[in-house]
């Protein structure tokens, strides 16, 4: 019993342990339709996962710093019941382009440094891992807090019609965003979409930027900003399209960790042919 019990725990260890990279890994917003119709109800479920193979994420009011709907100068709360999924609930009120915004707390990450420095490479930030080396910290375990800012881009009604506010190419105020310069719903598959990343409300230069379709068969499209902060992206086929980015900063000191990361996406729908 005593040795079954020990085996038992052994492997509820090593679960949480391979549980533990999951709770950093992309997040993104899905709506009940990208394309709602005026006044309808619009359900927002909350994803984490890898290649848009996520699990839910319900809510949870511990987490949720800011969650809602940006359109025509407005900004609607979007509500839930604690532990739903989806997380959250809203009307669209008016034909037009909105913008649902999602802003997480921290949640802290303890990593051994073998899973630290593959997640780094994962993301693009192996600039991490040389500052570490050149402190000879890399045989360190890493302490972090890490948080989410989502974004999802809705189309009410068609194209040019009138109501909400544009809206979609203005920072939101998040600390980590990515805001694409045209509107996706009026692009086609093949076209490019530039894309601004903005860190504390400035260009950041040098990061990775990821682009995953759906249907897309030529595999994930990445690029790196330029020193305006700018990169683009062209999407070959229609459909659900996830953008995203990671960036990593030193943790500030009342977080009692070492590193702080913030992981940033955009999803929409690009019209098809």
């Amino acid at each position: 019993m005593a040795r079954r019990s020990i085996v038992l725990g052994l492997v509820l260890i090593a679960a949480l342990l391979g549980a533990l990279p999951l709770a950093a890994h992309d997040f993104w917003i899905v709506p009940s339709s990208f394309r709602p119709a005026v006044g309808s109800p619009l359900a927002l479920r909350l994803k984490v996962g890898e290649n848009l193979r996520g699990d839910p994420v319900p809510r949870d009011a511990a987490q949720v710093d800011r969650f809602v709907l940006l359109g025509a100068g407005s900004e609607l709360p979007i509500a839930g019941p604690p532990g739903s999924d989806p997380a959250g609930f809203v009307r669209v009120p008016e034909a037009g382009l909105y913008t649902v915004v999602y802003r997480s707390h921290r949640t802290r990450l303890d990593l051994p440094p073998e899973k630290f420095a593959e997640a780094l490479r994962k993301e693009g930030l192996e600039r991490i891992l040389d500052l570490r080396q050149s402190q000879g910290e890399s045989s360190q375990p890493s302490t972090e807090v890490f948080s989410r800012c989502a974004k999802a881009l809705l189309r009410v009604g068609e194209p040019g019609s009138t109501g909400a506010s544009p809206g979609f190419d203005r920072p939101v105020g998040m600390t980590l965003e990515l805001i694409p310069e045209k509107d996706p719903y009026t692009l086609g598959p093949g076209a490019e979409l530039p894309v601004r990343l903005l860190y504390e409300g400035k260009p950041l230069s040098g990061a990775l930027v990821v682009a995953l379709g759906l249907h897309a068969t030529d595999g994930r499209i990445a690029a790196r900003t330029g020193k305006d902060g700018r990169v683009r992206l062209a999407l070959p086929e229609g459909g659900f399209w996830l953008i995203k980015t990671v960036h990593m900063v030193p943790a500030p000191r009342e977080t009692g960790v070492d590193w702080e990361s913030l992981w940033a996406s955009l999803t929409f729908d690009l019209p098809t042919p």
